[in-house]
Parts: structure tokens; sequence; C-alpha cells
């Protein structure tokens, strides 16, 4: 039980920084939350809760594939400049 109770924690930490690293790019490019939900295709509120506000401490942000590359090209990053690296374990134990 442990080990999944490690697993989850490493997840909820891992999203936190996700959502950092999204807050902190869309600030330095000078886009407001609006303009990068309307140019990635998803409401304003969708996308403030993939940057932390409006999630639950227990349901961190999670975006598909097809979101994370519309975030990625609206704001003129590589995938991998939006994901913290490291990436967490997430095998099964």
């Amino acid at each position: 039980m442990a080990e999944r109770i490690n697993a989850d924690m490493d997840w909820t930490q891992y999203t936190r920084e996700f959502e950092m690293n999204l807050r902190r790019i869309r600030a330095q490019r000078g886009f407001s939350q609006e303009r990068v939900a309307y140019d990635a295709g998803m409401s304003r509120l969708q996308y403030q809760r993939l940057e932390g506000g409006g999630s639950s401490k227990d349901r961190p942000a999670n975006p598909t594939a097809k979101t994370l590359i519309a975030l990625a090209q609206v704001l003129d990053v590589s995938i991998d400049e939006l994901l913290p690296t490291p990436w967490p374990d997430l095998r099964a134990r």
C-alpha cells in the first residue's frame, strides 16, 4: 500500500509542476488565459483547471495528448518544455 501512496504523491507533485510550467510559459509569452484557451480550442475554465485554478487537490490536471499538442503549438514550445522532468514512475507496482 505504501508504494501506491508514493506513486500517487509523485503524480500529484508532477502535475503541480506541470501547472507551474504552463503558467510560467504563458506569462513569458504575455498571453492571457483566455487567449491560450481560445487558440487551443478549449474553454477558459478548462484552461484555468490546467493551470491549477479550479482543479481540486484530489484531482490534479491530466490533459490529453491532443490538449498537450495544442498547448505546445499555441505557446510555440515543444511538449518536452511543458512536461516536467524527470517523469514519475507510474508503472503498476
